[in-house]
């Protein structure tokens, strides 16, 4: 893991990107203190390990919501965006 300073990252954002891709953390810093961590994005790995599973018929998915999820709540009325909208007036 390595450690740079927003200067440093800004100036060479290109690399750090690519350090990234090939699977490093970077740690940003500010006047020396920690305020972020740059990590790989993982989600395709996962969708690709769903899309194996539903393929060797141990998942299934017919789209659509899942059952047992329970219906919206509806409210009488004005929607809460033309409330704010007319608020705003």
């Amino acid at each position: 893991m390595e450690t740079i300073g927003i200067r440093k990252l800004k100036e060479n954002l290109s690399r750090y990107m690519n350090m990234v891709k090939s699977g490093e953390k970077i740690v940003v810093t500010d006047r020396k203190k920690e305020i972020a961590v740059i990590i790989p994005f993982e989600k395709a790995d996962k969708e690709e390990e769903i899309v194996r599973l539903i393929q060797r018929g141990m998942a299934n998915w017919s789209g659509g919501k899942p059952l047992g999820i329970k219906p919206r709540i509806t409210s009488r009325g004005k929607s809460v965006s033309s409330a704010v909208v007319e608020d705003r007036r």
